[in-house]
């Protein structure tokens, strides 16, 4: 195996790992949001059936994996990996959904950069020779989120304009070492990044910087720059976020081309449904992903794409000490297939 290490964080997969199938799983404000049509399944009960918000995120784990193995055309014991993880406290919304299924199962937590966690983890086993089909997964929940970070929803507490809206939503991607489907080129592994932003309803700015030197490094050990992509994709840094990024970007003197997306300003229409300063949560960028983003890579509509999810490292304890909220963001390049 040749050395696969390009410059200080990131890594070329000379066998190009295949995205070959992906399923999405979103709740009813989603599937009133402009990519509605885009999700696999859409359910109106956030309790999708089940008795509480953190089971009801179990759950949609679980549909997005039975989705991801209806297309596939495989059964799910026949997944050699699953790296997955959510919000949730010690990340049960994923180990409940992989107990008792035989599944190997490696737990993560990167708030909101899980699904490009996942998916970086996914593509170095399987580009490694380590597995052939595996599996990256991540999901988020309105309610559980807001009574777990802030407050729990019949506490009836304001959200300032600067908050996001929490994505209800699963996003399960299958990465094989062979088949048809979008490739992943390459990858750059983040750093976390701290500006002392310590506050709890305004994250886009917090991730930002993160998004900012994940992109820089990748630019800088790929010898690419914007223009050697359709769609620069962060996830999730809302509008402000998202202005934030621009903004620093500009002063540092980094051109992202006007190629900047964020998947938090794309999942809602952020004029006519109340959602602030847009969509978060490990589901925003999920969704997008394993819906749109790679039905556009497929289709032949986009042709490559740089996948950045953001994550803000914060919790309940660190905010409630006055902590700074880190951020962090990993880069995965997609190529269409």
């Amino acid at each position: 195996m040749g050395n696969q290490k390009c410059g200080k964080h990131s890594f070329i997969l000379d066998k190009p790992p295949v995205i070959t199938t992906w399923a999405s799983v979103a709740g009813k404000k989603e599937s009133e949001g402009p990519l509605s049509s885009t999700f696999d399944i859409t359910k109106k009960d956030s309790y999708f059936g089940e008795k509480t918000w953190e089971q009801a995120e179990k759950r949609m784990q679980q549909i997005a994996l039975e989705q991801l193995s209806k297309k596939a055309g495989i059964p799910k014991r026949d997944f050699g990996l699953v790296f997955s993880g959510d919000l949730l406290n010690q990340c049960i919304g994923s180990s409940f959904t992989l107990r008792n299924t035989g599944i190997p199962h490696i737990g993560l937590y990167g708030a909101c950069s899980t699904m490009s966690e996942s998916l970086l983890l996914a593509s170095m086993a399987v580009g490694g020779g380590f597995f052939d089909k595996v599996v990256a997964m991540t999901s988020s929940h309105f309610a559980s989120s807001e009574r777990q970070y802030r407050f729990p929803l019949g506490y009836g507490g304001q959200r300032p304009p600067t908050a996001q809206w929490t994505v209800t939503g699963s996003g399960a991607a299958l990465v094989c070492a062979g088949g048809k489907g979008p490739q992943i080129t390459g990858c750059t592994v983040g750093t976390v990044t701290d500006l002392g932003i310590k506050d709890a309803n305004n994250m886009g700015p917090a991730m930002a910087p993160a998004a900012l030197a994940t992109i820089r490094t990748h630019f800088e050990d790929m010898k690419t720059s914007a223009e050697d992509f359709d769609l620069i994709v962060t996830g999730d840094l809302g509008q402000l976020g998202k202005e934030a990024l621009l903004t620093i970007a500009q002063k540092e003197g980094i051109s992202l081309g006007g190629k900047l997306m964020d998947c938090g300003t794309q999942v809602f229409d952020l004029l006519k449904q109340d959602v602030h300063s847009g969509g978060s949560g490990c589901g925003c960028s999920a969704i997008v992903l394993c819906g749109h983003l790679l039905d556009q890579l497929n289709s032949g509509k986009l042709k490559k794409i740089l996948f950045c999810g953001t994550g803000a490292l914060l919790s309940p304890v660190s905010t409630q000490q006055g902590l700074p909220i880190p951020g962090v963001c990993h880069a995965v390049s997609i190529c269409g297939g």
